[in-house]
């Protein structure tokens, strides 16, 4: 199997601060910001996007704009026998109600991660806005959804593989495509 890192520790902080910079624009600043990472990479990413944020906008408090939200009982997989654990959903400031929710992930793909989460979300309140942001936007959707927010679009055949590897969970921060040998 062939392998490659198409983004290294250098290129995720450079495509984090501009993901922090258009966040912060789209938003208009960081009031009622709230950043809910999806796990398992979409967490940590949420807290770097945070510490971001608020390095750059005065006034701003990372542990009160990053939070988590746990999709795990409203996958559509869950009849598929693949169980997971369920994982928590840690809120800031106790509700999304009001509040510009934009929801974290490592990577885009079909689709459906993110759907869970809309529903998950939906499940705690009514946010003002919901916004995404991705790490790697790799294509191939089958749910109509789209990124507000990318790192980097990397197109992919089926059969690759993305994995998105961060040191709070992996010990090195890169992103790597595998696919069969040529």
């Amino acid at each position: 199997m062939r392998q490659r890192t198409v983004l290294d520790e250098a290129e995720i902080s450079r495509a984090l601060t501009r993901i922090a910079h258009e966040v912060l624009e789209a938003n208009k600043g960081a009031e009622d910001l709230l950043l809910l990472g999806i796990p398992t990479r979409g967490v940590p990413l949420a807290a770097r996007l945070a510490a971001l944020i608020a390095r750059i906008e005065p006034g701003a408090d990372a542990a009160s704009l990053a939070g988590s939200l746990d999709i795990t009982f409203h996958r559509d997989d869950l009849r598929s026998g693949r169980l997971r654990a369920a994982g928590r959903t840690e809120v800031p400031g106790s509700t999304v109600d009001g509040r510009t929710v934009v929801l974290v992930d490592d990577v885009l793909f079909s689709g459906r991660s993110v759907r869970a989460a809309l529903d998950a979300l939906s499940a705690l309140g009514r946010p003002e806005a919901v916004r995404l942001a991705v790490l790697v936007d790799r294509g191939h959707r089958r749910l109509p959804i789209r990124a507000d927010h990318v790192g980097k679009n990397l197109p992919s055949a089926l059969d690759e593989r993305v994995s998105v590897q961060l040191r709070e969970t992996d010990g090195t921060d890169a992103v790597i495509i595998a696919g069969e040998k040529d």
